[in-house]
């Protein structure tokens, strides 16, 4: 091919790609929720959290794991295994996290309040976003008690599930790990029939804990009034940590009262530390999940990122057909020259845990 050949093969390749008209595919990515009803989350530059993983060697749980939800079970167990239940007190440190794991390889025993901040800590520490909040049957004449647990965000699975590390269990439903309110759903419709408590790492579904002697349908009965404390930042402040607590406000919730030891919950009578949300979308908003929006301009395609992502690192992406990830800002300008591109995007926070990948297809015709 002489040098006048190779002129007319090249122009036709650019008027080719010239000629190509652009379009993004409609793509089914996870949901993005905004975050617009919860205030702080915990500052992962604190040295306080590092030092929780230094002082009790935390890294040496996972044995070599890297699957999230897996190294998330066995941080919940290995507290189980370090802190003894007492329901009566005393209670060395009372909310202080690190005075009270170290009564507890002491001997010292703790309540269901102080296993859900031991948690929020050590599951921020390594960078899983995790939430403190309270539940109870609250029956009049029944069932009134109180409980403190968390729910820990699952980038694996793009949601919200319920964590009860006291008793080192959560519920699952056909073998997705269910939040507070999906067990709340779940026993109001027909008293959890549906679904399963698993306990530890396995997940070993069972039914009454030789702890307490209560069954599956009794503790799924405990979320049938939830509370969710809408500061997110309890153990970054601790002791200066403010109260509010957020409720959903629906049917059931206008049409019955929440019993707590025998008298309605006392932030009925104190509405300044309560706000009720009628949306539940808004409770279960959705971090580290991308949202995008995509103009394309001829070749050129203009790629705006955004999400609701605590203690934020960058944002990445990937060809998916090259699999190598690399950093990119919230803004792109991309030159399209090929029939087809297909990317991925993510999220990872400063502890490096990523998030939901999100994809962006583009075709040309």
């Amino acid at each position: 091919m002489d040098m006048k050949e190779l002129i007319i093969v090249i122009a036709i390749l650019f008027m080719n790609c010239m000629s190509r008209e652009y379009y993004a595919v409609k793509t089914e990515n996870p949901v993005f929720r905004p975050n617009t009803i919860f205030q702080g989350s915990e500052d992962l530059s604190s040295p306080k959290f590092s030092n929780l993983i230094t002082k009790y060697k935390l890294d040496t749980i996972f044995h070599g794991e890297t699957d999230e939800f897996k190294r998330i079970l066995l941080l919940r167990h290995w507290i189980k295994s370090v802190v003894a239940i007492n329901d009566s007190g005393p209670y060395p440190g009372d909310g202080n996290v690190e005075i009270m794991l170290d009564s507890a390889l002491q001997g010292h025993r703790y309540t269901c309040g102080h296993y859900m901040v031991i948690q929020n800590a050590i599951m921020n520490a390594f960078g899983y976003v995790t939430r403190t909040m309270g539940a109870g049957p609250g029956v009049k004449g029944g069932p009134d008690g109180h409980h403190g647990i968390d729910e820990i965000w699952l980038n694996s699975y793009n949601k919200w599930f319920l964590s009860d590390n006291k008793y080192d269990h959560h519920f699952e439903k056909n073998g997705i790990p269910l939040s507070a309110l999906e067990i709340r759903d779940e026993y109001l419709k027909n008293k959890a029939a549906d679904i399963i408590k698993v306990k530890g790492p396995e997940r070993t579904p069972f039914d009454i804990d030789p702890e307490t002697g209560t069954g599956k349908v009794r503790s799924a009965q405990t979320y049938t009034w939830i509370e969710w404390h809408g500061y997110n930042n309890i153990f970054t402040v601790w002791p200066n940590h403010k109260e509010l607590l957020i409720m959903y406000e629906d049917e059931y919730f206008k049409n019955n009262t929440w019993i707590w030891a025998g008298k309605q919950h006392w932030a009925f009578s104190q509405p300044e530390f309560m706000k009720l949300v009628q949306d539940r979308d808004k409770i279960y908003w959705t971090p580290n999940t991308i949202t995008s929006e995509v103009k394309i301009d001829k070749n050129i395609a203009y790629i705006n990122l955004s999400s609701e992502t605590p203690n934020f690192k960058e944002y990445q992406m990937r060809e998916l057909s090259s699999g190598k990830w690399e950093t990119i800002g919230n803004k792109l300008t991309l030159k399209l020259r090929k029939k087809e591109y297909e990317w991925a995007f993510r999220v990872v926070n400063v502890a490096n845990v990523t998030g939901p990948e999100h994809k962006i297809i583009i075709k040309s015709k």
